[in-house]
This record gives C-alpha cells, structure tokens and sequence, in this order.
C-alpha cells in the first residue's frame, strides 16, 4: 500500500505532455455506471479553486516531451481503452491536470480507474459522472461545464482532489476518502492505492 503522507508527490521527475493531442476529435459509444463518489457540496474556497483553474486552462507551455511517459502509460491502459487518439487523449489531459494542480499523474490514473474504469460516460448511482466521478452540482455551479467532456471533467475533478489533499495536509487516506465521500473509513483509499501500486506506479 502506499503511504498516506505526501512524501510521495516529489519522487519522480514532472513531465507535461504535448498539447497537439488535446485536438483530437472524440466518438465514444460508451455507457455505464461506476463506484459512488458523493462529495460533499462545494465551498467558496472551492468554488473559486475551480473557476480560477477553467480560466487558466488554456495558458500551459508545452516545454518537455512527454513521450515516454505517454507511452508507458498507454501500454498499462491497453484495450480497456480500445481508441488509441480517445486513449492518448485521456492520458494527456490527466497528466496536463494533476501536473498543473501538483498532483502525481499516476495518483490521478488511479482514482480514474476505481471511479469509472476510464468510461467518460459513466455515471454512479448517487448521479456522478464521468472520468472522475464529479458530482451533477458542479455542472449547475459551471453552467455550460460537461461533466461527461475529458478536459472539463478532469480539470474539475483534479482541482477537488487537490483541495482535499490541501485540506487534509497531505494525508492521500482522508484526502481519497473525502473526495470519496467516505470520511472515516479506508475501503475505497486502500481500493486507490492498490490500484496505483498494480498498475500505474512507476519503479
């Protein structure tokens, strides 16, 4: 299991992706439902956390090549994502987001495949959807937001993410459960780590 401190986040060297991946047009045809993520209705730290990240969201520099990591991590997604530009895409947005909110890519990776196992359709019976499972009040808070779009979904779920881990000064266990919206209990942060020590975890 890994650690529930935050020594984790500076182990490995950050990469940003290519952004000429972000174009790619996507016709998914996907459908499902996924582990209920019920997280609690937003702050106004929270709110203002996430406006501030869909202004920025354009404004990265693409300065170091992601290939390798892209490449690595499209092999351990395989045909749980059958589209290669849908799996490319997927992989490069997460990487782009957790990177911008100081969050290891692989953490992120791994929260994507116990909440939706990589659908961007999917949809919890507590009405949670997409990639990572936000919940429908963020689209009322966003308005023209898609919960179900990638780029508008991991940005959203990322910068939720991040403001737990802040909240719970760097413990991933209460972090992941309340994002969860399982505070108290460790099933679904163990269910996370294990995935991330399985799967995505680079030695």
């Amino acid at each position: 299991m890994m650690s529930a401190n935050s020594s984790w986040l500076g182990c490995r060297p950050r990469l940003r992706p290519s952004t000429a991946a972000l174009g790619l047009l996507l016709a998914l045809l996907l459908a499902g439902r996924a582990v209920a993520a019920e997280q609690a209705p937003p702050s106004a730290e929270l709110r203002e956390r996430v406006r501030d990240a869909l202004v920025a969201a354009g404004s990265f520099n693409d300065r170091f090549d992601a290939q390798v990591w892209l490449t690595d991590m499209a092999g351990r997604l395989g045909r749980q994502v059958p589209d290669e530009q849908t799996r490319l895409r997927i992989l490069t947005t997460a990487h782009q987001e957790a990177t911008r909110v100081g969050l290891p890519p692989e953490m992120v990776l791994a929260v994507i495949d116990v909440e939706s196992a990589f659908n961007p359709y999917a949809v919890s019976s507590a009405g949670a959807q997409g990639l990572m499972q936000v919940m429908p009040f963020w689209r009322e808070e966003l308005g023209r937001r898609r919960l179900v779009d990638i780029e508008d979904n991991l940005l959203m779920g990322c910068t939720i993410l991040r403001y737990y881990y802040d909240m719970e000064k760097g413990n991933w266990t209460r972090a992941l459960a309340r994002y969860n919206g399982s505070l108290g209990r460790t099933e679904y942060p163990n269910k996370v780590f294990d995935r991330l020590r399985r799967r995505w975890f680079q030695h």
